[in-house]
């Protein structure tokens, strides 16, 4: 257990909901233009927001970490490293390396920045990563040469601070090149809309007196009659459980049907947009988030491969960056490295694959048993699957003769 977990849990008996509450009533939220007030919490109960944070938080986590060693050969996986087991199985006692990631990146999508407490043994050998809340964090430069430090709050009251050397800090895109922009507070009025007009359309539903049209009396309207109408609309057609039952007239009353007015229509236009606007927010493709109306058949497969290459790519490389230089000591960088694969979401469908290994091996830079590996299957037994093909028929102009043709074998011959 690290040094902040030894001094937080003892005697101060807070449960986990008593930090979130505490933390809550620290950061409070941001104003925005719809009157609604975002933090992390309540951006999340936008489903767009959700959303996006569950599939790049779990994307990310679910993806194998490994700690690679550069060979004579050319590249292989550090099992016997100490920092593998940290990177591929268990950051810490409590957390899955997936789970250890999905937190992370949660925290770098809501605040910007992710802190996790580094633990060594008496040797110094990193053995946990403990994660923090942002919010809990402050990072500070005593000087302007100084190294950085975490000053972190603690919920009893008080602080404690740690230097640099002692916290792993993962951060998202920023000005200042310490700190990262908290995208929660970059797209705060779009979330604070989206979250506005859910709001909206759950009440218009719940108080929703219409009946899609409109009523019209050929006289004055009889108190008895007012009252009894009054009455069933309020018992009998409010709310959207009474919705679309029948009406009983009285007194000659007609019924006119009308439409969805233009009001409500924009409300839809909005709620549509918001969704839209979310996925450009975290730089996603829209119909990740179920927003299928621009996604076709013939382009989804290439923007699931955009996804990878620019949603993705961008966080793997400031994870890798981050945990090698923060992790590994300056003498492993020189021959250690950090790689997560992502492989396995860039296969295409099995006549793709199948047809891009085809020529992979024709072309001799993919043997069969290199082939098999990518697809989870073991190699072909005695090592008959290590052989590379060479094509027999290309070659060098003026300096290998082609079979079958006799101009190029009596231009060879005379050499």
């Amino acid at each position: 257990m690290g040094f902040l977990q030894r001094l937080l849990k003892p005697d101060k008996r807070m449960t986990v909901q008593d930090l979130d509450t505490w933390m809550d009533r620290i950061v409070g939220g941001m104003p925005t233009a719809s009157g609604v007030e975002i933090n992390d919490q309540t951006a999340l109960s936008c489903m767009a927001v959700f959303a996006a944070v569950r599939l790049l938080s779990e994307t990310i986590g679910s993806l194998p970490g490994h700690v690679m060693r550069t060979t004579e050969q050319g590249k292989e996986k550090a099992l016997t490293h100490s920092l593998y087991q940290i990177i591929h199985e268990q950051p810490n006692p409590e957390q899955t390396a997936m789970e250890w990631r999905e937190t992370a990146m949660c925290h770098l999508l809501l605040r910007g920045n992710h802190y996790s407490e580094k633990q060594y043994d008496n040797a110094g050998r990193l053995i946990a990563l403990w994660p923090m809340h942002p919010d809990r964090v402050r990072v500070e430069r005593q000087s302007v040469n100084a190294p950085l430090s975490y000053r972190i709050s603690l919920p009893g009251g008080g602080e404690v601070r740690i230097g640099a050397d002692r916290m792993l800090h993962l951060r998202g895109l920023g000005s200042n090149g310490v700190t990262g922009f908290s995208p929660i507070a970059m797209g705060r009025n779009a979330i604070g809309l989206a979250i506005a007009a859910q709001e909206y359309g759950a009440r218009l539903f719940k108080n929703d007196t219409r009946p899609g049209g409109v009523l019209e009396h050929p006289m004055k309207l009889s108190d008895p009659a007012f009252t009894r109408l009054k009455t069933s609309i309020e018992n009998e057609h409010q709310g959207i459980t009474n919705a679309h039952r029948m009406m009983i007239l009285e007194e000659g009353m007609k019924w006119h049907q009308i439409g969805i007015n233009p009001d409500d229509a924009q409300f839809l236009e909005s709620r549509k947009f918001s969704v839209t606007e979310v996925a450009r927010l975290f730089n996603i493709p829209p119909h990740f988030l179920r927003d299928l109306e621009r996604a076709t058949f013939s382009n989804i497969e290439q923007q699931a491969i955009e996804f990878v290459v620019y949603s993705l790519r961008p966080w793997l490389v400031r994870f890798e960056q981050r945990l090698k230089i923060e992790l590994l000591s300056p003498q492993d960088r020189v021959t250690h490295f950090i790689k997560f694969n992502v492989d396995g979401l860039l296969r295409g469908d099995i006549k793709t694959r199948y047809d891009a290994y085809q020529v992979a091996k024709q072309n001799g830079w993919l043997n069969a048993d290199e082939i098999r590996e990518l697809e989870d299957l073991n190699p072909i037994p005695a090592g008959k699957g290590q052989d590379y093909w060479q094509p027999a028929n290309i070659g060098v102009v003026g300096k290998m003769p082609l079979p079958g043709n006799p101009v190029m074998e009596e231009e060879e011959a005379t050499l």
